[in-house]
């Protein structure tokens, strides 16, 4: 697991200090009160945790990815832990059950703000259960965190969810776009493609996906989802013969059925 921030500062309070370091000392000046939380914030929160799903005893949390162990430790050691079976949860129930997972995201990241991998966890199991603006809200909220491009394409395609494909292209054309690597840009032509679609651009659609360099020699879930968007795209500009040809190849080389191209392909005859 690769989205998915609070700003209040911690810590204990200090005085004042002049430019030698020194405490100010006498004058009218007063220590002004400091509540980094807002009045039931604790309340409300162990309220969450008494609701919190349940974890089945045999959850080992070095079952979850030691760079991500590696990022719990920032956290108490009990916290960590239930930190950890929370989200080894949501990644198990991700596919059969969306909703359950996200309420082990959200465990996870009611304990782990400050942890960009719970934010991201909790982004991405949003998204597999249809809540777009929630998903985009902590799939930015793990970029501010941990910098780099993140979730970029699960987050443009949040945009289209929300009915703002327009959004979505705006995503393509940032600078975090270019350094993805060549699965994540795949995966964002795709969804940007799409975008255009919503927008009834099917020739722009058919660029945008020419631009991610569709290989007949290539192989792999990738290489299929691909193949299949190209079909999509070039069906719905008009062009069957064409359409036909990629779902055709989509079909030879979907190992997983990972797609309905075998369906499509009834729509081009």
């Amino acid at each position: 697991m690769s989205e998915r921030n609070h700003n209040g500062q911690g810590g204990r309070d200090r005085k004042p200090r002049n430019n030698k370091g020194r405490d100010f000392k006498g004058g009218s000046r007063k220590k002004k009160s400091f509540s980094p939380q807002r009045s039931g914030y604790r309340e409300e929160r162990i309220n969450r945790r008494m609701s919190d799903p349940d974890i089945p005893a045999e959850v080992d949390v070095n079952d979850l990815d030691p760079m991500v162990l590696q990022d719990l430790k920032s956290l108490s050691k009990e916290n960590s832990e239930a930190v950890a079976k929370h989200m080894i949860m949501a990644a198990t129930w991700m596919e059969d059950d969306p909703k359950l997972a996200l309420r082990h995201a959200r465990a996870a990241k009611d304990r782990a703000g400050r942890v960009a991998i719970a934010r991201e966890v909790n982004g991405i199991a949003a998204y597999r259960a249809g809540e777009w603006k929630e998903a985009l809200a902590e799939l930015r909220a793990a970029r501010r965190i941990s910098g780099g491009p993140g979730m970029l394409a699960v987050m443009a395609d949040c945009e289209r969810g929300l009915g703002r494909p327009e959004k979505a292209v705006e995503l393509g054309r940032t600078d975090e776009a270019a350094d993805l690597d060549e699965e994540s840009k795949i995966e964002l032509a795709i969804v940007l493609a799409g975008a255009r679609l919503d927008m009834g651009q099917a020739e722009s659609a058919v660029v945008t996906i020419q631009r991610a360099n569709p290989d007949r020699d290539a192989r792999g879930v990738s290489a299929c989802r691909l193949a299949y968007a190209y079909g999509n795209a070039l069906l719905e500009a008009g062009r069957k013969d064409e359409a036909k040809e990629w779902f055709e190849h989509a079909v030879s080389i979907d190992e997983g059925d990972w797609t309905d191209a075998g369906e499509r392909l009834e729509e081009c005859k």
